[in-house]
């Protein structure tokens, strides 16, 4: 029996690992703070032995997808859009988190609503595309990390915070 279910987990175990074989998406969700504007956090996991790079992302959800971040400039924490993606080195995860690197949905079709389910379309470049599945969680208090630790609700650009 013992001998049964080893060489079970052994034939298994190639198919596990071709599952996860290149980048994917961990629990991915997407906040709303005002009907045209939304952004998505999740944890990115790179599976492949090279660096792979986000380079965009796109949605029949929003008119405009963007990958932003936020920076320290004088004493003050703002956001903008990172112009050469976001890179995820091999065998490592990059977290996209409030505070930090994000994606931006910006011209939403329609509010985002709790429950509600997106699709993403991530293009990682040489590393291929992924269709990632994103919840709408509103009520969703994730603490920004330390280092960045202030409230969200700010003016940026054309839209307004997150």
């Amino acid at each position: 029996m013992k001998l049964s279910i080893l060489a079970a987990v052994a034939v298994l175990s190639p198919v596990a690992a071709l599952a996860h074989d290149g980048m994917h998406a961990n629990d991915a969700y997407v906040r709303s703070t005002n009907p045209k504007v939304g952004a998505v956090f999740m944890q990115l996991e790179n599976h492949r032995q090279v660096a792979c790079t986000l380079q965009g992302v796109s949605s029949d959800a929003a008119e405009r997808v963007e990958l932003h971040t936020h920076v320290e400039e004088g004493g003050v924490m703002k956001m903008t859009r990172i112009e050469d993606g976001i890179a995820v080195a091999a065998g490592q995860t990059h977290a996209l988190n409030r505070g930090g690197d994000h994606i931006m949905m910006l011209g939403l079709a329609e509010p985002l609503a709790d429950g509600d389910t997106l699709t993403l379309s991530m293009d990682f470049g040489d590393c291929g595309t992924e269709e990632v599945q994103v919840v709408v969680d509103n009520q969703r208090e994730d603490a920004a990390p330390a280092d960045h630790d202030h409230d969200h609700d700010h003016v940026h650009g054309d839209h307004q915070g997150h």
